[in-house]
């Protein structure tokens, strides 16, 4: 019989090159969609689907992560005395959402190794492992959704999704039979191929359900030619001891760590906001966008 999932894995230890400079002194993780930093939606996403413990990654530079999710006296009092309830009930949600843990990760050397460093933390039980990047809205939650196919399946879940072949080349992707309702069993893994080298169109997102025996995969899978641990590989060991799946999420995903994803976003999450959504799409539609582009 599977275990329950309690124990989620966030690994936030990237340095955030990408969106630099804004990420010099700021972790990537905290920019805002809306009013919400990204992680944020992440963590919702664990707590929605009935994870009750949080294990950050974190590394040098990620101390506003830990003050998000951390009591704010000062701020509650403040918000209190000016009886901003609404705004105190927001942010009392935020540091009562769960527990949290943290662990370092020294260097960032590839997602394996951040999945090795909370080693100790998770224990000899099935967790999983959410990146912050991927911002999934999905009813139910994405996690949920992969919970239900690991219960049903009795093993290790990651969560795919189709990527036109110009874009292949940055994930891992699959070689997989199909078991149908969005479930695979995979035959094979490849850290980032080439175009020709793909064995299919379905790559590996930022969802995993991971059994503890991806430990010792890992331990025995060497750095690649970058010098890091990837989890792919890790998986790839794996799969030769016993069977992976993966599941085609059934909601909308954004990649947060690239800045045209991350605009795409924050319109439509401000979108689906019901405070904003009339205004903001008003505003989007008077926008000559020939006039600004060619400026």
């Amino acid at each position: 019989m599977s275990q329950p999932i309690r124990k989620a894995v966030f690994p936030v230890a990237g340095l955030g090159t990408r969106f630099l400079p804004v990420t010099k002194a700021q972790p990537k993780e905290m920019l805002p969609l809306v009013d919400k930093p990204i992680i944020q939606y992440g963590v919702e996403e664990a707590v929605a689907s009935g994870v009750s413990n949080i294990i950050l990654v974190t590394g040098r530079g990620k101390n506003a992560i830990e003050d998000h999710f951390d009591v704010s006296i000062e701020l509650e009092t403040f918000l209190e005395s000016r009886g901003k309830h609404d705004l105190l009930a927001e942010i009392r949600k935020i540091s009562n959402m769960i527990n949290f843990a943290y662990v370092r990760q020294g260097e960032p050397l590839g997602l394996g190794h951040a999945v090795l460093v909370a080693r100790e933390l998770v224990g000899n039980e099935a967790f999983a492992v959410i990146l912050g990047d991927d911002v999934i809205d999905a009813a139910p939650p994405a996690l949920s959704q992969m919970i239900k196919v690991y219960r049903d399946l009795d093993g290790p879940v990651l969560a795919v999704e189709k990527i036109p072949p110009e874009e292949i080349s940055n994930y891992g992707v699959i070689d997989a039979v199909p078991l149908g309702g969005g479930v695979f069993e995979i035959r094979d893994l490849i850290e980032k191929p080439s175009r020709t080298e793909a064995p299919s169109d379905l790559a590996i997102i930022g969802r995993y359900i991971l059994t503890p025996d991806i430990f010792g995969a890992l331990d025995t899978t060497g750095k690649d030619r970058t010098g890091e641990i990837q989890l792919t590989n890790g998986l790839r060991h794996l799969l030769t001891r016993r069977r992976l799946y993966a599941y085609q999420i059934d909601g909308v995903r954004h990649d947060t760590g690239n800045k045209l994803g991350f605009l795409k976003a924050v319109v439509y999450f401000a979108l689906r906001r019901p405070d904003i959504a009339a205004p903001f799409r008003e505003y989007l539609q008077s926008i000559d966008i020939d006039r600004l582009v060619t400026r």
